[in-house]
Formats: structure tokens, C-alpha cells, sequence
């Protein structure tokens, strides 16, 4: 009966007790002194006593580990007739053992296993002549972490001798100490907590965390881009919906509603008639790339060509002159080669795809001459392997 409590009250605990942080970690060693009490049954005519052990185990998983264990129990054995003499048993075995809530900072568990005891002397009555006997064993136990690798442990196991059936109760308590383990597992664990919790805010509504966003005070129902920030599709630093003139072309001065100067066309018609006419040029670098030592314009790179299209439609009077320009590697009779055939694939591009009249395009390629920037430098030589558009039109002054 006093055996039964005992495991009922362990039952008890280890469905009550249970508050969730990490505890089991799977392919984790662990090892475990243990001090306690054995209990023999009263056929045995054996003393309860002290219990002193070790357990040492191996987790397959967060669920499922086995444990090996020995433990020493210095007794006395009662007799009318000779007295009381002293009697060392040595338990030893192996055991299953299923963690319940293995996420919990208290883990219940429940074990079986078999194993054997040995006996220092023998006696008919007590051990029935035999120094050594079989043993089966089932229990529960509970696990407390008191740090990531050290918790408090107790256990409660039904020891069964054979041949004759005997029951006897091991009860124990001690530290785990926990090696290894599966620490990616362990992090996941760790860092899904205070995801559960954690509030992101989106304060501009644009669809980008506050903690992410670059731009956090976007009005509300602007475009954005992944940092948060409003669109500038021309790129001439006036936003998509501040911008009133959204086409212009790149690298054109703009004011503050993102427009540029007069177009040449408009100053004309607001010069006097009998003004001299002047030729005047503006000039323009493109963002064009082509593949190494090749003239094939790279699929990402029409969008300015385009605009620039767009400009010429517009504006009939307009005529340009397509720049290919090189850095300094390499022979440069091959570079000037080289700029000439990339400028004539813009302007091939222009007339055949956007319908530009031939006449007003020019290409000319000028290798490594007119460089912009430092040819020793990496980010110098990128600069310098451009492609400019230099705009000629007629004003009168």
C-alpha cells in the first residue's frame, strides 16, 4: 500500500507541475548521482536503508532516451535466531525512458527496465540462496531545470526480483547534468518564444515594419519599396507622387515638382523670330551595360534608352549622338572598337525598335580617351565604361 502512494503522489506531480521552457534536447548525454532509500518487501526480513547511485543516459530524441544505472544499498537482515547482520545489495540495469512534455522546464517521465541485484551474502529466507537475481523495474520520475544543463531530478521505481517474486521500491533524488544535444533544435526553441509574443509595428501603414522602414512617415496610400520609401521611377530625386513631370530622362536637372528646364522647342517659340539661330548641346550618361568585351545590350538596360526614345518623339527637333566609352584595359585600338559597336547598338535599338528617324542619330565610340574618373581604381573603371547621349538642338538668342 505504501508503495502505491508513493507513485500515485509522483503521478500526481508530474501532470500538475508543468510550465513550458525548454528541457529535453535530442542526441544529449546526461549523468546523474542520486541519493535515496530502498524499501524491501517485509518477506525479505531486510531493512530499509540508504540508496546510492549513478544513472547515465542518452536522449535518441526529445521524446524517447535510455539509461544506464548501479546503485548500492547497505542494509541489515533481521533474524530471530542469529541476530541482525549486515547485508550490502548492488542494483544494476538498464531502462527506457519516455519524457512527457519534453518542452517544459518540469518533464515528467515514465521508465521500465530490467536489470539484476547483487547480494554480499545469502540466506534461504532473504534471498532464497542466491547472490545474484533478475530484476524487472517500471516507475516514474520528474525533471526541474535549474539551468540549461543541470536540473533536479527524482524517481520512484517498483523493483521485482526473481525467481521468487519479491516487491521492493527504490526511491531517489538527484542532479542531471546534460552534454551535448541538438542545438539547432535548441536555438528554433529558443527563438520561436519570443516570436509569439513580440509586436511588430507598421506605425505608416505602407506595408513595412517600423523596424525595417527608412522612410516612416510615408503618407498614407503612397507606393513604397522595400525599405519603406515612395517611388522615384525617373530616379531625379523627386518622389512618384510628388513628381509632375514622372517621364523625365535620366541624369536631366530637375526642379522641385521634378520637372525639367524649357524644352528647346518652347524656348523657341517664346524667342523673337529674327533672333540668330544657335546651336546648343546637352549632354547625358545612360545606364547601359553590356556582357564583357561584348556589344549586346544586357535585357536590363533598355529602360533609359526608352525614355530617351520617349524624349525624341516629343521632340522633333532634337538630335543626338550616341557616346561608347571604355576604361584603360586592354589594347585601346580593341576598346575603340569595342565603344563604337556598343554605340551603334543603341542607335540601332533607337531606330529599329522605336521608330527614330536614322538621320537624327549619330554613334560614335571614343574607347578608353575621355574618361571621368580614375582608371586605377575599380569604381573609377566602372564610371568609365559608359555610354553618354549628347542632345543637339537649335535656340535663338
Amino acid at each position: 500500500m505504501k508503495k502505491l502512494v508513493i507513485l500515485c503522489a509522483f503521478l500526481m506531480l508530474a501532470t500538475v507541475v508543468t510550465t513550458a521552457s525548454a528541457q529535453v534536447k535530442a542526441k544529449s548525454f546526461t549523468v546523474t548521482p542520486v541519493i535515496g532509500g530502498y524499501t524491501f518487501e517485509g518477506n525479505e526480513d531486510m531493512d530499509t536503508s540508504l540508496s546510492l547511485g549513478l544513472r547515465a543516459g542518452y536522449n535518441f530524441t526529445k521524446y524517447i532516451g535510455i539509461e544506464g544505472f548501479a546503485h548500492w544499498v547497505p542494509t541489515e537482515r533481521r533474524s530471530r535466531f542469529i541476530g541482525d547482520t549486515k547485508l550490502n545489495t548492488i542494483g544494476y540495469g538498464v531502462e527506457g525512458i519516455f519524457n512527457i512534455l519534453p518542452d517544459n522546464k518540469f518533464v515528467p517521465f515514465i521508465a521500465v527496465g530490467i536489470g539484476g541485484i547483487h547480494y554480499s551474502s545469502t540466506n534461504e529466507r532473504s534471498t532464497e540462496d542466491k547472490t545474484n537475481k533478475i530484476t524487472v523495474d517500471y516507475g516514474l520520475g520528474i525533471k526541474y531545470s535549474l539551468t540549461e544543463s543541470i536540473a533536479l531530478r527524482g524517481d520512484v521505481r517498483h523493483v521485482i526480483p526473481f525467481s521468487d517474486v519479491h516487491n521492493n521500491l527504490l526511491y531517489t533524488v538527484g542532479l542531471t547534468f546534460s552534454f551535448g544535444g541538438d542545438k539547432k533544435a535548441a536555438r528554433a526553441t529558443e527563438a520561436a518564444a519570443p516570436a509569439a509574443v513580440q509586436v511588430e509595428l507598421d506605425s505608416d501603414k505602407d506595408g513595412v515594419l517600423d523596424k525595417d522602414d527608412k522612410c516612416p512617415d510615408t503618407p498614407p496610400g503612397v507606393a513604397v519599396d522595400k525599405d519603406g520609401c515612395p517611388l522615384d521611377s525617373d530616379r531625379d530625386g523627386v518622389y512618384d507622387y510628388l513628381d509632375k513631370c514622372p517621364n523625365t530622362l535620366i541624369g536631366v536637372n530637375v526642379d522641385k515638382d521634378g520637372c525639367p528646364p524649357p524644352a528647346p522647342a518652347q524656348v523657341i517659340k517664346r524667342e523673337a523670330a529674327a533672333a540668330p539661330v544657335v546651336a546648343e548641346k546637352r549632354r547625358i550618361t545612360l545606364n547601359v551595360q553590356f556582357d564583357t568585351n561584348k556589344s549586346t545590350i544586357r535585357n536590363n538596360s533598355y529602360k533609359d534608352i526608352d525614355d530617351l526614345a520617349e524624349v525624341l518623339k516629343k521632340q522633333p527637333d532634337l538630335k543626338v549622338v550616341i557616346e561608347g566609352h571604355t576604361d584603360n584595359v586592354g589594347k585601346a585600338a580593341y576598346n575603340k572598337k569595342l565603344s563604337e559597336r556598343r554605340a551603334e547598338a543603341v542607335r540601332k535599338y533607337l531606330i529599329d525598335k522605336s521608330g527614330i528617324a536614322a538621320s537624327r542619330i549619330k554613334a560614335e565610340g571614343y574607347g578608353p580617351d575621355k574618361p571621368i574618373a580614375d582608371n586605377k581604381t575599380k569604381q573609377g573603371r566602372q564610371k568609365n565604361r559608359r555610354v553618354e547621349a549628347e542632345l543637339e538642338y537649335e535656340v535663338k538668342k
